[in-house]
């Protein structure tokens, strides 16, 4: 592996991997689902996404690998553990980054009048050349795209706030528990991520401090956009209705920049981490010897941009691309606190660990009839797994 990321570079990945398109939309659809009460949907989540993210910040300051999850499982439960969750991770990654890119792609195409298609294919080109460029290249990209997101996203609520109504958050709670609980399902959305960065645990200086301060920020940013676009705007609405209401006009290119941003953001901190994954994986027999070969993930690399470009060909629908995703994402996840709970020493890690496991089944419960994802990519792991 080439470099190492600072404190600084290795925040902007896991910014990046929490951080995404869903951005865009997802205020709009949790008000939608409860009102100015889906403001309490997004401070459970936070909370509830703390354990999760200290959990996998320990697990990469212990035993840090380019494995990421898969190799922690790998020391919890064996080798066979750790072969299905590398692949439930890699599998997930070329479908998780087409769904983003479509996401980013139909603002910016919106805009530019272009072709959504066009859009994706070229933020997905982007975030694989930044790649192979190397992990140091990636990481300064990184940082300038996270810094113009939290600048533009600043904007949207300073512009906006004057134009605040209290009369706006009543009826708080239109629709009851049964909303609030209805907007947590939708955000869960916003709360991946933390996984991938773990794949990078080797490389980024301090992790835990990365992990620290990319929790206080998408805390007091999602909380300052949830309650900025209610207390203006009284309504579901998409982040750019609060950009227009803040700076008029302007407000078109600037959401278009933000689209860019977050979907860059995203897919690059998910390549990175799949790209380090599959030279671990060709190391322990689940992927061919050949993509472990001078221990660079250039191979590994191709082969995410092969499964990616057979991903855009297929007609699957955006919410399918999404909901395939999140199941075998919260099933990386709960393996991954699960070894935590084995592998983490007694006292407050172990603890968090067991707390994260818990949330983390809800979760995965949660994915229903997307669980059959993760359990094919199982049938291709386990022949070629070792105990």
């Amino acid at each position: 592996m080439k470099g190492r990321l600072s404190a600084g570079q290795g925040t902007a990945m896991l910014l990046g991997g929490v951080l995404g398109p869903g951005m865009l939309v997802l205020p709009q659809l949790a008000a939608e689902a409860a009102g100015p009460a889906s403001i309490l949907a997004w401070v459970a989540l936070l909370a509830l996404s703390a354990p999760v993210a200290i959990t996998f910040a320990t697990l990469g300051a212990h035993y840090p690998n380019g494995g990421g999850v898969a190799a922690f499982t790998g020391l919890a439960f064996g080798g066979r553990a750790a072969a299905v969750v590398g692949w439930w991770f890699y599998g997930a990654v070329p479908i998780g980054i087409v769904a983003g890119a479509q996401v980013g792609a139909v603002y910016v195409a919106a805009a530019l009048g272009v072709d959504k298609t066009v859009v994706a294919a070229i933020l997905l080109v982007a975030a694989f050349l930044a790649n192979a460029a190397g992990l140091g290249t990636s990481g300064r990209l990184q940082v300038a795209m996270v810094l113009l997101l939290i600048a533009l996203l600043a904007t949207a609520v300073v512009t906006a706030a004057p134009h605040a109504s209290a009369a706006n958050f009543t009826p708080f709670a239109p629709y009851g528990m049964a909303g609030v609980i209805s907007a947590a399902g939708v955000l869960f959305f916003a709360f991946v991520g933390w996984e991938a960065a773990t794949h990078l645990s080797a490389e980024i200086t301090d992790i835990r401090r990365a992990t620290t301060v990319t929790l206080i920020v998408i805390s007091v940013l999602y909380l300052s956009v949830s309650i900025t676009s209610i207390a203006v705007l009284g309504r579901a609405a998409p982040l750019s209705a609060l950009l227009a209401t803040g700076i008029g006009a302007a407000a078109g290119p600037i959401i278009t920049v933000a689209a860019i941003a977050l979907t860059f953001g995203a897919i690059n901190t998910y390549i990175a981490g799949a790209a380090r994954l599959g030279v671990s994986m060709a190391g322990s027999g689940s992927l061919p010897p050949w993509f472990a070969k001078g221990r660079t993930p250039h191979r590994s690399l191709a082969l995410l941009a092969v499964l990616t470009a057979v991903i855009m060909l297929l007609p699957a629908d955006l919410d399918t691309l999404m909901r395939a995703t999140s199941a075998c994402l919260a099933a990386v996840t709960t393996a991954g606190v699960a070894a935590a709970v084995r592998i983490l020493p007694p006292g407050r890690p172990r603890n968090t660990a067991i707390a994260a496991t818990a949330l983390s089944c809800i979760a995965l419960a949660c994915c229903g009839t997307y669980l059959a994802v993760p359990a094919a990519l199982s049938l291709i792991a386990l022949p070629a797994a070792k105990p």
